[in-house]
């Protein structure tokens, strides 16, 4: 029972800059100091790094090629995947009319040119503290908190079919009452991992994946793409999971630990459920619907014995949840 999750990685910076020197003084400042660096030479290829990579910070030099740096912004902030992304401009000018454009876009800081690379890792370190201390998840450094809740609403201003998969553990307090909560930790984060590459391979390039907080998850993701990514998570939930326990307990299939009450019992294995809300068969305009139709169809994929997920289907003003399983 040594398996891990794997750790939050190193941060990824995206620089979109089209001066060549530029951009290869800004790579080789950013891994001198530790950092990832992805280099775009224009809008277009940087907006596709985003949603490919999901950076966790953004250097953006205003004058670009075909689109500016403004309506880079703009793109960025309008996918739920990467709206949370802290963005640096980068201007060749004092400009206070494109200062004030780039506060309306929520562009979260300035630098101009030519800048101090001492500055430039200070304001970094600064911006990356505070997305993770605001809008990530410390566990998992995936979108957390106001995050999420960004997430759900922009979804629910789109008119395009969406779908919200509700993920969390079944007699995961078994788990930590056996293991302890550290233990507990490394099965939320390999959730965290498995949904997460879940998604990368079977969603869309926009789908998000959000850490609700302890062992509930969020992924939005169209209706067309909810099948294959449940059957893979749960696939690879039940696989890799198993490498979390001690070998009485795989062999027996089962956690023997105390209940609220005192008493001994015996709980099956931590499996994932899967609660489904989409928009597909009637409209739904607010995270309260949200929010009460995610908690029947959790407990709907709850009452099915192992890993499971359940499609809310229902029309109309019907309270009662059709499954698909």
């Amino acid at each position: 029972m040594e398996a891990t999750a794997t750790d939050t990685p190193t941060p990824t910076i995206l620089v979109i800059e089209d001066d060549p020197l530029i951009a290869r003084m800004l790579r080789e400042t950013l891994e001198a100091e530790g950092y990832v660096a992805l280099i775009a030479r224009t809008g277009e290829e940087g907006i596709a790094l985003a949603l490919r990579n999901v950076p966790q910070l953004l250097l953006l030099d205003i004058m670009l090629p075909t689109m500016n740096g403004f309506e880079v912004v703009e793109r960025i902030r309008a996918h739920a995947k990467t709206a949370h992304i802290p963005v640096v401009m980068l201007s060749a000018r004092h400009d206070t009319a494109e200062r004030i454009r780039g506060l309306d876009l929520a562009v979260d800081d300035f630098l101009t040119k030519p800048f101090n690379s001492t500055e430039l890792l200070a304001r970094i370190g600064m911006r990356l503290r505070q997305m993770r201390e605001n809008l990530l998840s410390p566990l998992t450094g995936l979108p957390s908190g106001l995050a999420v809740e960004r997430a759900i609403e922009r979804q629910l201003s789109s008119s395009a079919p969406w779908s919200i998969l509700y993920l969390d553990l079944d007699h995961f307090k078994a788990y930590n009452d056996v293991y302890g909560p550290l233990r507990g930790n490394d099965l939320i984060r390999l959730l965290g991992q498995i949904a997460s590459e879940s998604v990368r391979d079977y969603g869309n390039i926009g789908d998000f994946v959000g850490h609700i907080g302890g062992d509930d998850f969020v992924v939005i993701t169209t209706p067309d793409r909810v099948l294959p990514i449940c059957a893979q998570l749960i696939a690879r939930w039940d696989t890799e999971s198993r490498d979390y326990y001690a070998p009485e307990d795989l062999a027996r299939g089962a956690l023997v630990a105390t209940d609220r009450q005192g008493q001994v019992q015996t709980f099956p294995l931590c499996g994932v459920s899967i609660g489904v809300v989409t928009n597909i068969h009637h409209p739904i305009t607010t995270v309260e619907e949200v929010s009460r139709i995610a908690a029947e169809v959790k407990r709907a994929a709850k009452a099915i014995p192992g890993s499971a997920y359940y499609i809310d289907q229902r029309t109309g003003n019907s309270e009662t949840p059709v499954p698909q399983v």
